[in-house]
């Protein structure tokens, strides 16, 4: 049975609808849950993909956060080995940050709906076989990255211009979440409650509670869509 491992980076930031896709598909998952201090494996020996999932933490706080490293270790492993890996947000500025990319802090924050475009060699890609050129997709991160070298941008949005990439056929970031399930959204909303209160200038919290409940069946078809494509990597 093949075995996927999973690097958590804070508890309320899971798998959400990846989970019952990879059980689906008859296969195992393994959480290294970061923030409660779990031993990162020496290596990926064993483990058929790596998912890097997301969390309110950068790339640099390396010394507030010494497991970063950890996880870059880990994704140099499965560059270098072509095991397929997915970073969805934190987990995409790891995957940049590891291959050489810059990442830093973008114009303003990206928190809510909104929507991004494939540009040609996304709509080209496997990856996303099946999909409109737009897709609606729920977003919370600061941080953006440049692309890394030779790597392919495979979707981009108005506010950050590098929304996904691929690098080779296996290891692939999102900076949007395809996998929140409507009860993760609201949970994230308290959980970085401070955050969003911060940005009252131009994000409406009860706006963000609508657009979810309006918008969440939408982006379970986008993501089942995604996870057809992506385990075919596995």
């Amino acid at each position: 049975m093949k075995k996927i491992l999973v690097l958590q980076n804070i508890g309320c930031e899971n798998l959400g609808t990846m989970e019952a896709a990879i059980k689906n598909r008859n296969m195992e998952y393994h959480y290294i849950q970061l923030y409660n201090n779990d031993k990162v494996p020496e290596n990926l020996s064993g483990y058929s993909a790596l998912i890097i999932l997301g969390g309110p933490m950068n790339v640099y706080e390396t010394k507030q956060h010494p497991y970063l490293l950890d996880e870059e270790r880990l994704i140099h492993e499965a560059i270098n080995k072509k095991i397929a890996t997915l970073g969805l947000c934190l987990g995409s500025q790891l995957i940049a940050k590891t291959a050489g990319a810059k990442v830093f802090a973008g114009k303003k924050k990206e928190i809510g709906w909104y929507s991004v475009s494939l540009t040609c060699d996304g709509m080209s890609d496997a990856l996303f076989a099946g999909f409109e050129k737009d897709i609606t997709v729920f977003q919370w991160h600061g941080d953006t990255f440049d692309i890394p070298s030779g790597a392919k941008r495979l979707a981009e949005s108005e506010l950050f211009p590098n929304q996904a990439f691929k690098i080779g056929e296996k290891i692939i970031g999102l900076q949007f979440h395809l996998e929140v399930t409507e009860e993760a959204a609201f949970e994230w909303m308290e959980e970085y409650k401070e955050e969003l209160n911060s940005l009252k200038d131009y994000i409406d919290p009860k706006k963000m509670r609508n657009d979810t409940t309006k918008k969440i069946e939408n982006l379970k078809k986008s993501a089942q869509q995604f996870y057809n494509n992506f385990f075919k990597l596995i």
